[in-house]
């Protein structure tokens, strides 16, 4: 993996880059998934072997991560960022608030998966190209 392009793909998320993009050079870059640790604002990036690599997310203002998870709401903060309502970092204080505490993206299985602090998760594939 090239940990170079990872941590300027971290960069463009919080700049306003489509996640469309960042996974494509994600996916350039080696990368096959990665899992965002709300809890301690670190994204870690796997590629099909045994290596990963850390990276911090400048998140300011992160919320506490609530007590109960709220699919319905996580939900319709996924289609706002996909709407081009919001930025990542106000997605992430979002769900955060609505009780997501990780979530992993598959880049083979096209899909999200958006996990509470005690297991309930909501699954999201990858929007259809247009």
């Amino acid at each position: 993996m090239n940990g170079e392009i990872i941590a300027d793909c971290m960069k463009a998320s919080f700049s306003g880059t489509p996640f469309p993009v960042v996974v494509q050079r994600l996916a350039g870059a080696g990368v096959r998934s990665y899992r965002a640790d709300l809890i301690n604002l670190r994204n870690t990036y796997y590629d099909g072997a045994a290596q990963a690599i850390d990276e911090t997310m400048p998140l300011s203002d992160a919320p506490d991560i609530a007590a109960a998870f709220n699919a319905d709401a996580v939900a319709a903060t996924v289609k706002a960022i996909q709407r081009k309502e919001i930025d990542y970092a106000e997605f992430l204080r979002r769900i955060m608030q609505n009780g997501c505490a990780s979530y992993d993206v598959f880049f083979g299985g096209r899909k999200a998966v958006y996990v509470g602090r005690d297991g309930d998760v909501y699954i999201e594939p990858f929007p259809q190209a247009a």
